[in-house]
């Protein structure tokens, strides 16, 4: 298993969770079950997926898998490995968060070093 995971989402949601003291995760999330996350090489894709040209501000959390209990990896797109995390997050699993930088063609800019 991957040591960290990563969770695109929007600003406002994470601002949300902190209130709340944990991330029960975004609208889509809530929708299909799970909390949808990205490994390291993943991360990319999935922002240029499903976030092209969102005008929103998107974070970037890095997340630690040693205390996920109920993380999956699951077959997702195109064949590959997704993880899924089947409860709410605990914000203390968050190691980091990082800006996403919206570039001026729609696409965003991940963190250097994430």
């Amino acid at each position: 298993m991957k040591k960290f995971i990563y969770k695109i989402c929007y600003a406002k949601d994470w601002v949300k969770a902190k209130n709340k003291r944990k991330f029960n995760g975004s609208k889509k999330d809530k929708l299909d079950g799970y909390i949808h996350f990205s490994n390291k090489k993943q991360a990319s894709s999935t922002l240029k997926k499903y976030f092209y040209n969102k005008k929103d501000k998107l974070i970037l959390l890095k997340v630690s898998t040693s205390k996920l209990d109920n993380l999956f990896w699951e077959k997702s797109r195109d064949g590959l490995l997704f993880p899924h995390l089947y409860s709410y997050l605990n914000l203390k699993d968050v190691k980091k968060v990082f800006q996403i930088i919206l570039k001026k063609n729609g696409e965003h800019k991940l963190p250097a070093n994430f």
